[in-house]
């Protein structure tokens, strides 16, 4: 039985929000036995190389990734208020062939879907899948915002929407990390994989490496969102 391995990992190229610097991160991975690790920063494929070269480098198998957003409606809808808050979606890829379709799908987000993020959609992801694994993501995944708005029968559908598409390679993320929502949502994740057979997968929604990094990676974070670090958040 292979070890676990982080399969939702924001690094430093997830600017102002990602706190792992790739040489320290994939030793650490190294130190705590696993084998292999991934890359999802948000949005972009800036760091995959630098990252896959660091894996190889130290030993550890590199899963090529990135979180996405999904346009609520299409790429093309762009109306304030309406489309500005897109649904986060993990594709990871098994080959060459979900390499170059991740690619694509990347830059069709910058180049036709760009609306205060870039942006693809179920279109784009109809023409690109192949060979990519899909992950429902973490709160600001479609599966988990509609659990959180109480809409289960608007979830299920989502999700055999995306099982249609990816069959065994898709899977209903859960996490855990003491946040409210998270845990409030994580029976009905459970209940919807039993429904709809779709396999659960656990993730950590990694920022930084260390417990003690959590601090600067605040900071990040207040940057992004003007804010300072003594305004009050959750």
């Amino acid at each position: 039985m292979g070890s676990f391995a982080h399969l939702h990992v924001h690094t430093e190229y997830s600017l102002l929000d990602g706190a792992c610097r790739l040489g320290p991160l994939v030793a650490k991975v190294k130190e705590l036995g696993q084998e292999s690790l991934a890359i999802t920063d948000h949005g972009v494929m800036y760091g995959v190389i630098d990252f896959y070269k660091e894996c190889k480098k130290q030993g550890i198998k590199p899963v090529i990734g990135c979180e996405v957003y999904v346009a609520r409606r299409t790429r093309h809808d762009k109306v304030h208020k309406v489309d500005s808050s897109p649904y986060h979606l993990v594709l990871l890829c098994k080959n060459e062939t979900g390499y170059r379709n991740l690619i694509k799908l990347v830059s069709a987000a910058y180049i036709e879907g760009f609306y205060s993020k870039p942006r693809i959609d179920r279109e784009l992801l109809e023409q690109y899948h192949e060979g990519l694994v899909c992950l429902s993501a973490c709160l600001a995944g479609e599966i988990p915002r509609r659990l959180t708005e109480g809409d289960y029968n608007a979830a299920k559908e989502a999700a055999l929407w995306y099982k249609g598409l990816f069959g065994e390679d898709y899977f209903i993320e859960i996490q855990n990390h003491g946040i409210q929502d998270q845990q409030r949502i994580l029976p009905q994740l459970a209940k919807l994989s039993r429904e709809t057979e779709i396999p659960l997968a656990a993730t950590n929604d990694s920022h930084y490496i260390r417990k003690e990094d959590a601090e600067m990676q605040k900071v990040l974070v207040c940057i992004a969102n003007t804010r300072t670090v003594n305004d009050e958040s959750d």
